[in-house]
């Protein structure tokens, strides 16, 4: 019988060390059409995003959407692309480090390692990464505050897909969600804080989350419920009125009904009700990439100015935030309780 697992290198035994997995979507490589297609090809691909028959869904996947979707969204990545690479990758690539220091510092010898769900650095080399380190023990913390099966369901897709091809696995946890977690919600009002204190409080501060379709709902995706409490503790922390905050749904794809409300005919119909004054943030994405630099901070900026508003303020994402860097460490070492972060090695070999 031919073994489908991959031999494992002989060699000394390494210390058992404990790691950190810190899950993101994904980007493409570079803002161009051919590293778009390939990225787009990936994400599209995964049933837990297009929850459509393969044998409906890939004619339409390879036929039209990947001959004509990759140079618009190539264009869109060119405008929010920064110096040092895709916003979504600079921004999870400094959380990882920052939380792999601010551990260091509370004594917890803990590698963190970046990864994209899609695109690069995959599930899959990090975690054999982390064996090559001695990794036997790894928390896989997606940065998905709110649960669905579409984002945090497919990162453990990937996770068991790499195990299965593993004869030597590590013990795995994984952080289901953490929409209601405190120090991410004090995280996100400071951000909102300091835009007051730089523009003054408009009258509506609108939330953004990234919608889903409706369907899954239905059958029963926790995310709209989840997006909702978190909405609401933060308008609590920061002691908004509920007229004074909305909650919208943003990124809507295809034809299918999805979350309501959209984000973009939100902010139009606000301005054409006379509001001139308003300010925007994305609670559920953690790093700001494309879906808040482009779609929110350029698209709906430009659909509320049109309509008639004068003062579109963008509240950027947690990012590199102290406090949301202190919210990551905390929320990782209630998951890591019961195992030995202490008497590790700091580097790896």
């Amino acid at each position: 019988m031919v073994s489908r697992f991959r031999p494992e290198p002989l060699g000394q035994p390494l210390p058992d060390r404990t790691g950190i997995l810190l899950c993101n979507l994904g980007t493409p490589d570079a803002p161009t059409t051919a590293a778009t297609r390939r990225y787009l090809a990936e994400f599209l691909s995964d049933q837990r995003v297009v929850e459509i028959p393969p044998l409906v869904w890939k004619p339409l996947l390879h036929g039209i959407i990947l001959r004509t979707r990759p140079a618009k969204s190539a264009a869109k990545y060119r405008s929010v692309w920064m110096p040092e690479g895709s916003p979504l990758a600079v921004w999870t690539d400094k959380q990882a480090k920052l939380l792999r220091g601010t551990l260091g510092e509370a004594g917890h010898q803990v590698l963190v390692r970046p990864a994209m769900r899609y695109g690069n650095p995959s599930i899959a080399s990090q975690l054999d990464a982390f064996k090559a380190d001695g990794v036997r023990r790894v928390l896989v913390l997606p940065l998905y505050p709110q649960y669905s099966a579409t984002t945090t369901a497919s990162v453990v897709d990937a996770v068991n897909a790499w195990c299965s091809r593993t004869r030597d696995i590590p013990e795995i946890r994984f952080v289901r969600s953490y929409h209601r977690d405190p120090g991410y919600i004090k995280a996100l009002a400071q951000t909102v804080r300091k835009q007051w204190q730089v523009d003054g409080r408009a009258p509506k501060l609108v939330m953004s989350f990234h919608g889903i379709p409706e369907r899954n709902v239905r059958l029963g995706d926790p995310y709209q419920q989840q997006s909702q409490e978190t909405a609401q503790l933060l308008a609590a922390e920061l002691g908004l009125a509920e007229s004074e905050y909305l909650l919208t749904f943003q990124s809507r794809f295809g034809k299918a009904k999805w979350l309501e409300p959209y984000t973009e005919p939100s902010l139009i119909a606000l301005a054409q009700q006379g509001l001139r004054h308003v300010q925007v943030m994305c609670p559920g994405f953690p790093a700001d990439c494309l879906e808040t630099l482009e779609e929110i901070n350029q698209e709906v900026r430009e659909a509320f100015v049109h309509a008639g508003g004068q003062q579109f303020d963008y509240i950027a994402c947690l990012n590199d935030q102290p406090a949301w860097i202190g919210a990551l460490r905390e929320l990782a070492l209630q998951h890591m309780q019961g195992w030995d972060t202490h008497s590790q090695p700091s580097e790896p070999r």
